[in-house]
Parts: C-alpha cells; structure tokens; sequence
C-alpha cells in the first residue's frame, strides 16, 4: 500500500504508519514542517515533500490511502484540498480525515477562539459539527465508511470515506 499524508506536521502520523505500509509520503504546505520533520529519525518507507493541498504534484490514481488529519478545518479552502486528493487516490482508495469539531460554539466563543489561534500562527477556517463534517465530506466526491465522534476539550470526528464514481 502507497499511502500519502498531507499536513504531516512534524511527522508523527507518518513515522507510526510506515510499519504498516510499502510507502508513505509525508507533505506538508511549510517547508520548515518539513525541514523539521527531517531531522527525526525515520524509516526508510517515509519520503518527505513540501505540497499545496490544493494542487499535489502526484499523478493521478497512485496512492491506496490518502492520511488527511486536524488538517481540513485550518485549510482556507477545503473544498479544493478533497478535489486534489480525489485525484491523485486511487478509485479504490481510502480517505482517512479525522478533524476537530467547532460547530458547537457559539459565534463569540468562535471568534475569541480564532482570534487567539490566529496570534499564535494557527488560523482555523472552518468549523463543523460532526454531522455537517460528514455532510461536507459526502457532497466532494467521497461516500463516508464510517465515522465516530471521540470527546475530548474539542470533540475529534474520525472519519473514513471512499471516492465516489
């Protein structure tokens, strides 16, 4: 299985998949993530690129599994991110795109939220509840396998889908 992670961070989900794999390819969309990310210790399965999510430089069809997670809610257009995706997934593939829930806040908790988030480099545009996430993830071209909320301080929806025909 060639598996590919987008917003990898400093790498954590891709370093504990690459057992599991024939290949993983971290990106990430900040060349210091990436640079980061380099520095740990690696196995040899895991490749490393600096990627727009919206516009991946892979060919069409090639990875088996597309690892997208806490990501899609700080992408300023999500919408475009699972179109690049569905691309380059195989039609048998898997998406796997846990994220945070929002929806639940009221506005003037959002906005504090965001307001605060955003002095510290990370900026959130979009929030869901889990059933509005799994709504959005339906109406871009995938059909959700299943999905579960986790609670925790923010509520987690894991979600996988499949692409749809």
């Amino acid at each position: 299985m060639k598996a590919l992670e987008i917003a990898t961070g400093t790498e954590l989900i891709a370093v504990n998949v690459a057992n599991s794999v024939e290949s993983i390819t971290a990106t990430d969309f900040s060349p210091k993530m990436i640079e980061t990310a380099k520095k740990k210790r690696a196995p040899d399965n895991v490749h490393f690129s600096v990627e727009d999510a919206t516009a991946l430089s892979f060919p069409d069809h090639i990875f088996d599994a597309v690892i997208i997670s806490n990501a899609l809610h700080i992408m300023p257009d999500p919408v475009a991110v699972l179109k690049s995706i569905r691309r380059v997934l195989k039609p048998s593939g898997l998406l796997i795109a846990p994220t945070f829930s929002h929806g639940h806040l009221r506005d003037s908790t959002w906005k504090l939220n965001t307001f605060m988030l955003k002095m510290i480099g990370f900026e959130t545009h979009s929030k869901w509840q889990p059933e509005e996430y799994v709504d959005f993830i339906n109406q871009n071209s995938f059909s959700v396998q299943t999905w579960k909320v986790l609670r925790a301080g923010f509520p987690l929806v894991y979600l996988e889908a499949r692409p749809r025909e």
